[in-house]
């Protein structure tokens, strides 16, 4: 009877040991726990809750994805892949164009050609819809999936994209996140001048190089673009190629530097880049070649010599804050889409601190109440429960802190909300042993017994609860999502608590003073 298995008491007191170590590095300030993760192993414990916006303070970004720019560009290479495809073909048509739902164009010899250029048009895209009418008018258009899969891979692409850029920045556990079909949430702790960001993620960073065209005014195969102002003001415009010979989009790195006390950008390509631009460069020496980015020619240098070991470097009267931004976007790559800026928030510190303050004082006044309650009720039982409860806050904080999880007002209200439902599994354990007193059954059997009958009724709780709070984490927004996690968390630490920890204090309780009568 009350018998606990030896290992389950060593495994019951190293897991205590262990919250406690994880939990103690949110008392610490961030000085001392900067020095103890330079001077201590990987694995010491030296992690600590991250404060959310509504806490430390900072910037709320939303930000709406240009999705219609890329299915513009998706119809675009729909229409050259057309040309060369039917022209190869040998298929005539007129009056190709780009449409808002695709392409379209007119067949000379609908009779001859329709078979195959239904089969042409077909094939350029997997969910297109191609229509060809006895005249010769014919489409090629995106069904709706195809829409929506190029949305929802524009937007997974652009998150990841903000959120290479936010980390390249410095910004500390920033919250990303899609919102709704086409928009993206940026929070930021501890940011209050956003200005920075905006900046970096404003740019698409779509870098291309191309040749200049020798012609003074721009072609079918070639287009007119500004050039970069330089440090005398000089701007223009420049006329290059359209044809890419080399896309950013194959840079592996990129890191500001000097030369020459001039700030400048040094880049490196993968394998293939390397190639290219080894023998783009082997093939026009003494010829100008324009580095583009988003639109505009950066630089325009004469290319001296063949670059064949995958590097170079860009300059173009850059400012050292201007070579470290182009740096920081290049390496994290360019964006499929633009991004504009629709909803703007900046939570002051002060506002943060107020919020962290009441949250402290709410946390204490529940956990107060909650301790008078058991004491009174249940007196030195209730002391086990209360010295549980204690731990398992502490538990809480250190799985959140493991977690590198981010506390909010939210989670702080899950928390209060656990720490009232924390003793509930030690109040159903108490009364149950108060029935078996009651009954006439000694203080042992009245103990075992209790804790036994009362398990089924406690998983069921916590587990209908904890149900509950992965639907809130699963289909809820960011601050339900926060309330969730702190409250899942301290379910599974509570249970644990009160049945493994209050269970073994108990025992060491009626083992060492063998009461003859109990008074719950």
């Amino acid at each position: 009877m009350l018998h606990i298995q030896k290992w389950k008491i060593i495994l019951t007191l190293l897991l205590t040991l262990m919250g406690v170590a994880y939990s103690v590095p949110n008392l610490l300030s961030e000085q001392t726990r900067t020095t103890i993760a330079t001077n201590m192993p990987g694995w010491f414990p030296q992690k600590a809750i991250n404060l959310g916006l509504d806490l430390q303070g900072g910037s709320h970004l939303l930000l709406q994805v240009d999705t219609k720019t890329v299915l513009a560009d998706r119809f675009e290479a729909m229409a050259d892949a057309a040309r060369a495809e039917l022209r190869k073909a040998n298929i005539g048509y007129t009056d190709l164009a780009i449409t808002r739902e695709g392409i379209a164009l007119t067949l000379r010899e609908v009779a001859k050609d329709r078979d195959e250029a239904y089969k042409i048009l077909r094939g350029l895209e997997t969910n297109s819809v191609v229509e060809i009418a006895d005249d010769g008018r014919s489409t090629a258009s995106l069904n709706e999936q195809g829409v929506r899969d190029i949305q929802s891979q524009v937007i997974g692409q652009s998150i990841e994209i903000v959120r290479r850029r936010v980390d390249e920045s410095g910004t500390r556990e920033p919250v990303i996140q899609r919102q709704g079909a086409d928009r993206i949430v940026v929070q930021l702790p501890g940011i209050d001048d956003p200005a920075r960001i905006k900046e970096l993620l404003g740019r698409t960073a779509k870098m291309t190089f191309h040749l200049l065209d020798d012609g003074l005014r721009a072609g079918p195969l070639s287009r007119t673009l500004p050039l970069k102002d330089n440090a005398n003001g000089a701007g223009g415009s420049v006329t290059i190629k359209k044809k890419i010979m080399v896309s950013g989009d194959m840079l592996v790195d990129s890191q500001p530097g000097f030369d020459r006390n001039m700030p400048i950008v040094s880049f490196r390509f993968n394998s293939i880049g390397a190639k290219k631009f080894c023998d783009v460069t082997r093939d026009n020496i003494g010829k100008p070649f324009a580095i583009v980015l988003d639109e505009e020619v950066i630089s325009a240098p004469v290319i001296q010599d063949a670059i064949c070991g995958g590097s170079g470097q860009i300059s173009g009267d850059f400012t050292v804050k201007e070579a470290t931004d182009l740096a920081l976007l290049l390496r994290a790559g360019a964006l499929p889409a633009p991004l504009e800026v629709v909803e703007e928030r900046s939570v002051g510190p002060s506002l943060g601190s107020d919020s962290v303050s009441s949250g402290k004082t709410a946390s204490l006044v529940a956990f107060g109440m909650v301790v008078l309650f058991m004491f009174i009720t249940y007196g030195l039982f209730g002391v086990f429960a209360n010295i549980a409860l204690i731990f398992n806050v502490t538990f809480i904080f250190a799985i959140m802190s493991l977690m590198g999880a981010t506390l909010t007002l939210p989670g702080i209200a899950g928390i209060v909300l656990t720490i009232g439902m924390a003793v509930d599994a030690n109040v159903l354990i108490y009364e149950r042993i108060r029935d078996e007193l009651r009954m006439g059954r000694s203080i042992l059997s009245s103990v075992d017994t209790g804790y036994k009958l009362a398990m089924n009724t406690i998983i069921d709780s916590n587990l209908t609860t904890l149900i509950v709070a992965l639907i809130l984490f699963s289909f809820g927004t960011g601050p339900v999502k926060g309330f969730a996690v702190s409250m899942s968390i301290g379910i599974v630490t509570s249970m644990f608590s009160a049945i493994m920890l209050t269970r073994l204090m108990v025992i060491a309780w009626l083992r060492q003073t063998k009461p003859t009568t109990l008074n719950l």
